[in-house]
């Protein structure tokens, strides 16, 4: 791919060479015997010097930084330089004709009518160059600026999921802290074994918390580690259900969201009823869309508040995964359900 600089060498010469060729085709159609070394090398003359005189002009614009400027402020300042330019490659060009004698008209070339025919008749290929060059540059600028704009979005994204992922630590650490804290009076051997349990759930959120993505087989292990120490606090008011699909353990969705789904269910439903109830985790796959639920007895109604979990939910997949991954809380059978559908 050619570099911007090589670029626009390649079309100042290949711009000037084209005009200066319909030029000497016209000239050749009129009359082919002025078509000579002189007339060449005044082509030569016309080619050089409108390349300098405009690359001197990009100079220019660059240097006082006439490229940011807005276009009512542009124009004005571009028929300006525009003009000067033409007129100074017209006046080179009709001294080397004076000088060559290559039309034959002597001083008559001098004169004034001539000049300013020659002068506006540049001026136009000039604003024409100009068209061209600002058009090659506004698109080369929006394109970084699309460029850039792209990479502040991944940076504000990644900033996102990082905040994110970081409120969902302290808040797991909490609840489980929790649980052991109401087990160490009832039962201290069963409270060591959950401080170990723990222990391993920290050092394997440590690990997943790290990641952008993980595999549902570390999500379910942490799931299920979670509920172990839950299940030892409830006891026989907590009833765990699993329902599977060992094919899709490798699928890949955000760190902690089943969990989250998993200690919500806890927290704001079997925690709430007097005799507990189920909590049922559910992966299965249809035609278009792989879903994870998390169910539990209760109601919604009864639910005031259900904390940062099911926003922090959203917020990852919505960041993550944008309109290819929905969240839902709904009842179902006198069961609440929290359900998560990855679009495939």
């Amino acid at each position: 791919m050619l570099s911007t600089k090589k670029f626009y060498w390649i079309a100042q010469i290949i711009g000037w060479s084209a005009y200066c060729g319909l030029l000497a085709l016209s000239v050749f159609n009129d009359d082919p015997n002025r078509v000579n070394s002189t007339f060449l090398f005044n082509i030569f003359i016309v080619v050089f010097t409108g390349i300098a005189v405009t690359h001197a002009q990009r100079t220019f614009f660059i240097r006082f930084g006439w490229l940011s400027l807005r276009l009512p402020n542009l124009l004005p300042r571009l028929l300006l330089s525009s003009f000067v330019c033409s007129t100074l490659i017209s006046l080179i060009d009709i001294v080397y004709d004076y000088l060559s004698d290559l039309d034959r008209r002597g001083i008559q070339l001098l004169d004034l009518s001539n000049i300013i025919v020659n002068v506006f008749a540049i001026m136009i290929l000039v604003m024409f160059w100009n068209a061209i060059y600002f058009t090659f540059h506004f698109f080369q600028k929006s394109r970084k600026q699309e460029v850039s704009n792209l990479e502040l979005e991944a940076s504000n994204r990644e900033s996102a999921l990082k905040n994110l992922r970081s409120q969902l630590n302290p808040h797991f650490l909490f609840n489980s802290l929790n649980s052991i804290r109401a087990l160490i009076d009832i039962d201290p051997i069963k409270a060591k074994t959950s401080v170990t349990t723990l222990s391993n759930l920290l050092r394997q959120s440590l690990v997943l918390g790290k990641e952008h993505l993980v595999t549902l087989e570390d999500e379910l292990i942490l799931a299920k580690n979670y509920l172990e120490l839950e299940k030892v606090r409830f006891e026989e008011r907590l009833q765990i259900e699993w329902e599977l699909i060992p094919e899709l353990e490798s699928f890949q969705i955000p760190p902690f969201t089943l969990q989250m789904m998993v200690e919500n269910s806890i927290k704001h439903g079997i925690s709430n009823l007097k005799n507990g109830g189920i909590v049922k985790v559910r992966v299965f796959k249809t035609s278009e869309a792989i879903v994870i639920e998390v169910l539990n007895s209760g109601s919604l109604k009864s639910v005031v508040d259900l904390g940062v979990g099911i926003k922090n939910i959203k917020q990852r997949l919505l960041l993550q995964y944008g309109e290819n991954a929905q969240f839902h809380l709904f009842e179902d059978s006198e069961m609440v359900v929290a359900q998560m559908k990855f679009i495939i």
